[in-house]
């Protein structure tokens, strides 16, 4: 059939993988950084981001003639986006991007509004939190009411990045993985909550059409398809090719488990998000609020440079920690809902109290927050058969001498690789063949799975749940009941 490309504009950079459209092959990338400053004054990524950025960097990334001879391509962006533009068409303000802490106070009083967060759940299958853009309308409308007043239209990055490379049609397009995202757009019942648009923003705003997952949003003047585009969560999923039986636990300074579903959970206690996916099916998605950030905190009190040097320190302990368990709730937590706690250290005896069962500690702390979390999604009826361990810590040894037994599942860690941008790509692919004839529209290319090494829980697995058991006593008794709903 020929190459497509997919584009991943992330938060910090443009990465574009051009493929073979029917083995999935990457034959080209391109990769260029947003033009934009990387940190606020605090210390972390800026909060309101000019969208002529990601354009600036998507021509830098796809130049030397990258795109030569693509025939299609999908668009995959970071995710709670928030672009407001006029009824010209034009940017209100620049878009508000990430976890924006200045709208923490309007998610509560979203919650208040609407009656409370059972009531947030059963209408879009999530309870609002400060990255969702319907919560920044709120914080827009309090605090910028003239914006607010000139916001006649809502897009998420990749809706307005689709939008440029069409050359700004009347008709604006998303699709079900990126409007689940926003907190107006129910995955569970498959359409907007215009009036949840109004209790944020103050009054009514165009919404862009949701198309399927193989559909296309259009054709550029130069015949190049653009396909629907999605969110980097679900590109990244539709780019490892999970499905039924799947679970991903992705490895960052927070964590997150998200699992292929056949519908959308309603969850009223707010642990689960309940997003869709970029194939038509659903997304659940439970985050915890300490994963990799446990660990740099432990190396950092252990006077260890590194996580390498934590992970060749805990290898020298043994499953359990010598009864060391370590609740990692730096931040408060999300899953349990514990947001003013702490972290707690127990089973303090002499015999423990050394290095390497502190740094074991600390591993086995993280992958039992992330096993509570998997829980969550089990205890719904989500099947689990095998997990995809990502993220830079999926590499280290300890991580993976622990996580298969902590887990009870196979573990599959993929190679490292641009599997936002592959999605997007495959996305492409999709609709091309649709367009085309050669494709199902209700079945996505069979691609080739990523490189990627398995592990089995094997004779540990009773080890492993011994000191998950070991973790869940420790929790009940610190935060009794913290999962009860």
């Amino acid at each position: 059939m020929g190459i497509v490309a997919g584009l991943d504009s992330s938060p910090d950079f443009t990465r574009i993988v051009v493929c073979d459209t029917d083995t999935g092959s990457v034959l080209r990338q391109g990769y260029a950084p947003h033009p934009v400053e990387t940190e606020t004054e605090g210390g972390g990524r800026p909060s309101d981001v000019d969208p002529q950025a990601w354009l600036l960097s998507l021509g830098e990334a796809a130049g030397g003639g990258l795109l030569e001879g693509v025939q299609a391509i999908g668009v995959s962006a970071q995710q709670n986006a928030l672009v407001p533009v006029d009824a010209q068409g034009n940017t209100v303000r620049p878009a508000m991007v990430g976890g924006d802490k200045r709208a923490q106070v309007a998610a509560a009083d979203l919650i208040d509004a609407l009656g409370g967060r059972e009531a947030w759940a059963q209408a879009v299958g999530s309870v609002p939190q400060a990255a969702q853009p319907v919560t920044k309308l709120r914080w827009l409308n309090r605090t910028e009411p003239d914006n607010a007043r000139r916001t006649a239209a809502l897009l998420q990055a990749h809706d307005w990045l689709v939008w440029q490379l069409l050359g700004r049609p009347v008709r604006r397009t998303t699709d079900r993985g990126g409007a689940s995202g926003t907190g107006y757009w129910s995955a569970a019942g498959g359409g907007y909550r215009p009036d949840l648009v109004e209790l944020a923003l103050g009054h009514q705003a165009m919404l862009p059409e949701v198309i399927g997952p193989s559909d296309a949003a259009g054709t550029t003047p130069e015949g190049l398809l653009i396909s629907a585009g999605t969110g980097e969560t679900m590109a990244a999923a539709f780019g490892l090719g999970i499905g039924f039986g799947d679970a991903v636990v992705s490895l960052g300074a927070s964590g997150s488990v998200m699992a292929v579903h056949h519908e959308a959970l309603v969850d009223q206690s707010g642990m689960i998000t309940s997003l869709a996916d970029a194939t038509g099916m659903h997304l659940p998605v439970v985050t915890t609020l300490n994963a990799v950030r446990t660990l740099r905190g432990a190396a950092e009190l252990l006077g260890l440079p590194d996580l390498e040097s934590l992970s060749e320190l805990a290898m020298k302990s043994t499953p359990g920690a010598h009864g060391l368990v370590f609740l990692p709730y730096l931040e408060g937590e999300r899953t349990p809902n514990l947001p003013h706690t702490a972290g707690t250290l127990a089973g303090l005896r002499r015999e423990s109290m050394k290095a390497e069962h502190l740094a074991r500690a600390a591993f086995e702390g993280m992958l039992c927050g992330l096993a509570d979390a998997l829980d969550v999604l089990r205890g719904r009826g989500v099947s689990v058969r095998r997990l995809f361990l990502l993220g830079s810590a999926a590499e280290l040894p300890a991580v993976q001498a622990a996580a298969p037994a902590l887990f009870g599942t196979q573990i599959v860690v993929p190679q490292p690789a641009d599997y936002a941008a592959i999605g997007a790509a495959r996305q492409a692919a999709w609709a091309l063949g649709v367009s085309q004839g050669t494709l199902d529209p209700r079945t996505p290319p069979p691609w080739q799975g990523p490189v990627a090494q398995v592990l089995e829980p094997g004779d540990e697995l009773a080890v492993g749940q011994a000191v998950r058991q070991q973790y869940v006593s420790v929790r009940e008794q610190t935060h009794p009941g913290a999962f009860r709903s």
